[in-house]
């Protein structure tokens, strides 16, 4: 496992530095926060270049949130029961369904059994649990609730989870429709038209404009469609890893919540999740400049992200919750005043759960409007597309039709 050598402040400000050993720099800054240092800089020891990956996990696909989710919930279970922790990952382990979650939690026990907190144990595998679930663990394990934290945690999780389906599911018709629509006018214009293409010349008529304009376009892709695919793989391969870089995401992101409907629609997502994990991480005794810290990558969109780790640099100059948040400038004034009410009252926790409660609700209702407003413009693009094409390919025998009754 490599080592990061690191330099930070602690509680009260002073430079501190040293080593870590971990399997990345996420890792180590998780741990590294839930001592209390704030990390500055982190970079590889020179010693440990080299070092191979973690017992060949890192192959593994992560677990995704509903295996998290149902890893928290028996985890809590069994904690609450009075079972040793070991003891739940090693029967866990036996009723494991997917191999390299088997591995994982194999590799859990083995840490345990060397020593290491529940916390370290779960930090050496960022690709399966997130800064925040780590946190959140550590303060468990430090309070003695970590049995209440396990039970947070998987609402959390599940939180997430049907928020994600909700998006889906919205977009779930509208993809079809477009994808289906794009693949129906490939084989017209591929395979279709040319074939009415050469029964129009050997008419020797003169064709409509339209039909002119069908065949022409017909005639392009069929003549060049191996550059038309090439651009378009190419283009969705730049695009992925434009979107995947730093400067990519965030610009991408704050388009999309410039976006009409479909803005507003991911704008009070993110605000639900970043309310949401707050909460759960001021409830649980998460310091709120390291809880706003950890929930920046919990809203996913990168443009808010950027945003929300004002936050933490507010707070940590000393500003209150609520004008951190209003110098971000992507809170509304509803939030802004939740939280003013509940810096004010010592109720911090619940006015942003009221507010996580607010949001989720009103995304599911522009959801519904959403999936009502698309309907009918697909619809009358669908029907827009069948009418370009029906009476390009079929004015031309209709004219022939039309003379030939003519002469007789």
């Amino acid at each position: 496992m490599p080592t990061f050598a690191y330099q930070g402040r602690d509680a009260t400000g002073a430079p501190v530095a040293g080593t870590i050993e971990m399997p990345s720099s996420e890792a180590a800054a998780a741990i590294l926060l839930g001592r209390g240092i704030t990390p500055v800089q982190i970079d590889v020891s020179a010693d440990s270049v080299g070092s191979g990956p973690l017992l060949g996990l890192t192959g593994d696909a992560p677990m995704s949130t509903e295996e998290l989710q149902l890893f928290s919930r028996q985890l809590h279970a069994m904690v609450k029961g009075g079972l040793p922790i070991m003891r739940a990952l090693a029967s866990m382990q036996e009723s494991a369904t997917r191999p390299g979650i088997a591995r994982l939690l194999a590799d859990l026990c083995s840490s345990l059994d060397k020593g290491r907190e529940l916390s370290t144990a779960l930090a050496r595998h960022p690709r399966n649990f997130p800064a925040l679930y780590v946190a959140m663990v550590r303060v468990g394990e430090q309070t003695g609730r970590l049995d209440e934290i396990l039970k947070r945690l998987a609402s959390w999780l599940e939180f997430e989870r049907k928020s994600r389906e909700r998006v889906g599911a919205a977009l779930r018709y509208p993809t079809f429709v477009v994808l289906a629509m794009a693949i129906a006018l490939v084989i017209v214009n591929m395979f279709v038209i040319p074939r009415f293409a050469g029964v129009y010349k050997s008419m020797n008529v003169e064709l409509p404009w339209m039909t002119q304009l069908l065949i022409g376009f017909s005639d392009l892709m069929v003549s060049t469609w191996p550059l038309m695919l090439g651009a378009a793989v190419a283009g969705v391969v730049l695009f992925r890893l434009w979107r995947r870089s730093s400067r990519g995401a965030i610009a991408w992101d704050a388009f999309t919540l410039r976006l009409p409907v479909a803005g507003r629609i991911l704008r009070h997502a993110a605000l639900a999740r970043f309310a949401r994990s707050l909460s759960m991480g001021l409830r649980s005794g998460v310091p709120a400049s390291q809880a706003a810290q950890l929930v920046a990558s919990t809203v996913g969109n990168a443009f808010m992200a950027q945003r929300f780790e004002r936050v933490r640099s507010g707070i940590e100059r000393g500003e209150s919750l609520l004008r951190a948040c209003a110098a971000t400038r992507v809170f509304t004034p509803m939030v802004l005043q939740m939280i003013s009410v509940g810096e004010e009252s010592g109720t911090l926790d619940e006015m942003l759960e009221h507010v996580a409660d607010f949001y989720e609700q009103d995304v599911d209702y522009d959801l519904q409007r959403l999936s009502a407003a698309i309907e009918p413009i697909l619809i009358v693009m669908l029907g827009i597309v069948v009418l370009v094409l029906a009476l390009g390919v079929f004015l031309p025998i209709w004219d022939l039709g039309r003379t030939a009754i003519g002469r007789a």
